[in-house]
């Protein structure tokens, strides 16, 4: 008679032996304990959360506490230290931090510098006067320098008439200074040299389409632009597509 092939029994697990060991009240403590310690971690998850939540609050608040602008002046403040910084930096050194400054400063940053400045305020010509008025003003606002100590002196002369309500009469009243009439002439004088100076050059824009074929053609053609531009505009964009009907 053959011999019976043994089959390997399965391989039990300490803690399942340990189980089949226990009786019934070590094994019913024994799952109550590993449900506590179970529980015992995630309470402690869950206040660790809510630190977190809390903390999160109170730097949101914090946050929309802060001004509209804050990143853009706190950027700004840092960029400031970093030049006070490099400024004493080249003084320790006995540089000169203008020169080192323009060094560092790569040919394409310098264009885009300049690039940037020139669309501040570019001069683009006589269009019309609206514009033309606007612009002297904004070029006469700046030149303004108040003096404060006139100012207070002023108004603890006027007392309450300085600041006119619809019943004051102060016509006739203001003597201007003999310093700010000098100013008003000598600044009348500067517009008077540079009007006469002025030539209708406009700026040079490389992107621009050429679409004219002489320097005549190409002032018709920015008239004719300024005034039926908005009307053409589709029809423009139609012969550019190749569209048009």
């Amino acid at each position: 008679m053959a011999a019976e092939s043994s089959v390997p029994e399965p391989e039990l697990d300490s803690s399942d032996v340990a189980e089949d060991q226990m009786t019934s009240e070590e094994l019913a403590a024994h799952k109550r304990e590993a449900r506590l310690r179970k529980f015992r971690e995630l309470h402690l998850k869950r206040n660790e959360a809510r630190k977190l939540n809390h903390q999160e609050v109170v730097e949101e608040d914090k946050r929309l506490k802060l001004p509209a602008n804050w990143e853009a002046k706190k950027a700004r403040l840092e960029w400031e230290l970093k030049v006070e910084e490099k400024k004493k930096d080249c003084v320790a050194k006995g540089e000169d931090y203008e020169r080192v400054k323009l060094l560092e400063i790569s040919a394409e940053d310098a264009e885009r510098f300049e690039r940037k400045k020139k669309k501040k305020n570019p001069d683009l010509g006589f269009s019309d006067y609206a514009a033309a008025q606007l612009r002297q003003y904004q070029r006469l606002t700046k030149q303004i320098k108040p003096d404060l100590e006139k100012y207070e002196k002023l108004r603890e002369e006027s007392g309450e008439e300085f600041y006119p309500t619809s019943n004051s009469l102060l016509h006739g009243t203001h003597v201007p200074s003999k310093e700010g009439v000098d100013k008003m002439v000598s600044d009348l004088e500067k517009q008077i040299q540079k009007r006469e100076k002025y030539s209708r050059r406009r700026s040079y824009n490389d992107d621009a389409d050429i679409d004219y074929i002489n320097e005549r053609n190409a002032k018709f053609n920015k008239k004719a632009e300024r005034f039926y531009g908005k009307y053409t505009a589709e029809i423009k964009q139609n012969l550019e597509r190749g569209t048009a009907v």
